[in-house]
C-alpha cells in the first residue's frame, strides 16, 4: 500500500491557497466557457419530431412544457435493452431534485430515449425517479441529433459522435472492459448497446420557432455527473483505474 505526501498544516496551507488560485482560474474559464455556450448561433428546427409520453404522442413543443428552454438527457435505453444504461442511470439520480428548480427558472428537463414508453415507465418506477422521460421511438430525433445509430452505420464504422465521424466498427467491437460490462448490466450484447450513445441537448421556443442551440456527448456530459464533482473533492478522487466500479443505485450490496 503506497502512502499518499503528508506534510504540516503549515505546508498544507501554502499547497492550497496554491490550489485555490487555479480553481479561481478554472472558474473564471467556465464563466467564460459558459458565455461561449450561450452565445452560439442558433438553428431552426422544422422537423415534426414526435414523442410517446405519460400524456400520450405529442410534438417537440409540448416538450417544453410551457416553458421557452429544453434540456434534453438523451439517456442510454434502447429498444432491446432490459435495463438503463449504468452511467446513465448515475447521471439520471441528480435530476429529481433540481427538476422543479430549472422548472422555476423557465427550463424544462427532460429525459429521451428509444426504448418503448412502457419499458421507460418500468425503469423509471423501479429507480423512483419523478422526472419526465419520453420515448422517441416512432422517430428520428434520436438519429437526428447523433445519439442513436443503424446496424449498417456501425458495421460501415462511419458513424457521427461528439462532432467526429468515427465509431466502433462492428468486426472490432470490444468483448471485456466497461462497454462490454455496461452491455451485459443493460441486459443486451454489445452490438445492440453501443447503437446509443449518452448526451445532452437544449433547446429554446422563441416566437412560435423552436432552435436548437447546443449538444455535447461523450465526456462533455461530465459536467452535469452531480456524483463526479463531489468525487473530484474526495482524497482518492473517481478511483477509475480499475474501470468503472458505480452500480445502479438498488444495485449495491448484492453478491
Amino acid at each position: 500500500m503506497s502512502m499518499h505526501v503528508t506534510g504540516t498544516r503549515e505546508q498544507w496551507l501554502a499547497a492550497r491557497l496554491a490550489l485555490l488560485e487555479a480553481e479561481k482560474e478554472l472558474t473564471r474559464r467556465g464563466d467564460e466557457l459558459a458565455r461561449q455556450r450561450q452565445a452560439l448561433p442558433w438553428v431552426r428546427v422544422d422537423k415534426d419530431y414526435r414523442f410517446e409520453t405519460e400524456a400520450g404522442e405529442v410534438a417537440l413543443p409540448e416538450l417544453f412544457a410551457g416553458h421557452s428552454q429544453l434540456l434534453v438527457y438523451h439517456f442510454m435505453f434502447g429498444p432491446d435493452y432490459k435495463a438503463g444504461c449504468p452511467s446513465c442511470s448515475a447521471i439520471a439520480d441528480g435530476f429529481n431534485g433540481i427538476y422543479s428548480h430549472l422548472a422555476n427558472h423557465d427550463v424544462t428537463l427532460m429525459a429521451v430515449s428509444r426504448a418503448p414508453l412502457a419499458k421507460l415507465q418500468a425503469y423509471k418506477q423501479r429507480m423512483g425517479w419523478t422526472f419526465p422521460w419520453a420515448s422517441s421511438a416512432a422517430g428520428d430525433f434520436s438519429y437526428d441529433f447523433n445519439v442513436s445509430f443503424t446496424e449498417a452505420a456501425l458495421r460501415a464504422g462511419t458513424i457521427e459522435y461528439n462532432y467526429r465521424r468515427s465509431g466502433f466498427v462492428m468486426d472490432a467491437l470490444p468483448t471485456t472492459g466497461p462497454v462490454a460490462q455496461f452491455a451485459v448490466m443493460s441486459g443486451t450484447d454489445v452490438p445492440t448497446y453501443v447503437r446509443d450513445r449518452p448526451g445532452v441537448s437544449a433547446f429554446i421556443l422563441a416566437d412560435g420557432v423552436i432552435y436548437h442551440t447546443y449538444s455535447a456527448y461523450a465526456r462533455g456530459v461530465d459536467g452535469i455527473w452531480s456524483m463526479f464533482a463531489w468525487l473530484d473533492r474526495a482524497p482518492k478522487g473517481r478511483n477509475e483505474a480499475d474501470g468503472p466500479w458505480w452500480r445502479r443505485h438498488d444495485e449495491y450490496g448484492r453478491s
